[in-house]
């Protein structure tokens, strides 16, 4: 006999439970963000490779490493998305988003070939705000106020935010350059991950959890000294607007992002709650993807923020388990099946925001009743032959001591919308 089959390691089935909170949790995060003037995109899953190869950066351990990539019957290579930037740029140039300024955001899954670990899965979701076209530390702060703002919605303050800037491109390479220097001098004391950087993308040798590197990693060259009058301006006006929006932040120098494509602000917020994936939600500029893509110098900022981890700390989400009915019905014989099948629709027509549940599959009234106590239901709604040949069904109270009562079919959709009314 097979095995049974089981879901893909690192990627996780939301049960019934549990999706009410993701509800709440997307909603929240929805209702914060459109309330800015941010307007949603929604993003395919595959892209061609060659998006990702451009953006995020050919030598980086994501492209290298992580994504999930095949050639599929047209001959074309074709990977599953491991992030949502370059695809928002992709999509805003496609269509000729860019024209003006816009404000968009999406959300979706997310796949990177990951070691599967807490907070970390191969198939994980974001939500991902991005701005193009606004040139200023303006638009920096925006974001970084809004993403202060959905902690308070969500109810999450064991988190702290870290800034820092990598300035223009030639400053990072500036900057790339001496680092390299830097840690070839000191080669026999990184470990193998940290040497496999080192030529193909030495800042991230600065995110090393290694404690044994960490010296190390503290007396490199700090990328500040390499940043030019404009990056110094542009970092001093973020953080003046951020002093006066009240937004507290920590100065981080080696702070640097894993993605290729980031210039000036890059900024994370970070939680101690979680183990050693603390970082909830990060971003930073990129003003020079859409050039990179073809399109004109269009100035551009993001962050994306990652679902599973949010919901940890999230202290104002549900709690675990599937939402009650609010009305179960008990059809018991084949002519009540009739009547009650209609009687449910006129409910859900007349109640949309109530649970409606008619039950299915047959059973003795106790055997109904019990399944109507499990479903949580307040109103129970029981249909017999005696019942229809009446033209009434019997209303009974399942969380209350109150009697039990008959009611004609005409009356009843009338009587469930008043006593909703009250709850």
């Amino acid at each position: 006999m097979s095995a049974p089959l089981q879901a893909v390691r690192g990627i996780s089935d939301i049960l019934p439970a549990d999706s009410g909170r993701w509800h709440w949790l997307e909603q929240t995060i929805r209702e914060v963000i459109a309330g800015c003037g941010y307007h949603e995109i929604r993003l395919p899953l595959l892209e061609r490779t060659e998006l990702f190869q451009r953006s995020i950066g050919d030598l980086t351990d994501i492209v290298q490493k992580e994504m999930y990539t095949f050639t599929d019957r047209n001959g074309d290579e074709l990977s599953l998305r491991p992030e949502g930037t370059a695809s928002c740029v992709r999509a805003a140039l496609q269509h000729g988003l860019l024209q003006q300024p816009q404000r968009l955001w999406y959300q979706g899954p997310m796949f990177r070939h990951e070691r599967p670990q807490k907070g970390r899965y191969r198939q994980f979701h974001q939500i991902g705000v991005e701005a193009f076209g606004f040139p200023g530390p303006d638009i920096d702060a925006e974001l970084i106020t809004l993403s202060a703002r959905l902690w308070r919605a969500l109810g999450i303050d064991a988190v702290r935010l870290e800034i820092n800037s990598l300035g223009t491109p030639d400053e990072r390479q500036q900057y790339r350059r001496e680092l390299q220097d830097y840690f070839r001098r000191h080669e026999a004391e990184l470990d193998d991950d940290s040497r496999s950087r080192l030529e193909r993308n030495p800042l991230r040798i600065l995110d090393s959890k290694n404690p044994a590197l960490q010296q190390l990693v503290a007396a490199a060259p700090l990328f500040e000294q390499h940043l030019g009058a404009e990056s110094r301006a542009h970092d001093a006006h973020l953080r003046r607007l951020l002093d006066a929006a009240g937004v507290v932040y920590h100065h981080n120098p080696r702070l640097v992002r894993g993605l290729d494509y980031y210039t000036h602000t890059v900024y994370e917020w970070v939680t101690d709650q979680l183990g050693a994936q603390g970082t909830i939600c990060a971003g930073g500029r990129y003003d020079g993807l859409v050039a990179q893509f073809g399109g004109k110098p269009t100035p551009a900022v993001g962050f994306a923020l990652g679902l599973e981890r949010v919901l940890e700390l999230a202290t104002g989400a549900p709690a675990p388990g599937e939402a009650a009915a609010d009305c179960y019905l008990m059809p018991l014989d084949a002519t009540a099946e009739l009547v009650a099948l209609r009687l449910a629709g006129q409910l859900r027509d007349a109640l949309p925001r109530r649970r409606i549940v008619l039950h299915c599959g047959g059973g003795s009234l106790r055997a109904q009743m019990k399944r109507a106590d499990r479903s949580g239901a307040a109103l129970g709604l029981i249909l017999g032959a005696d019942e229809c040949a009446r033209g009434e069904v019997s209303l009974k109270y399942l969380r209350a001591d109150r009697p039990q009562e008959a009611l004609s079919l005409d009356a009843v959709v009338a009587r469930l919308q008043a006593e909703f009314a009250r709850v």
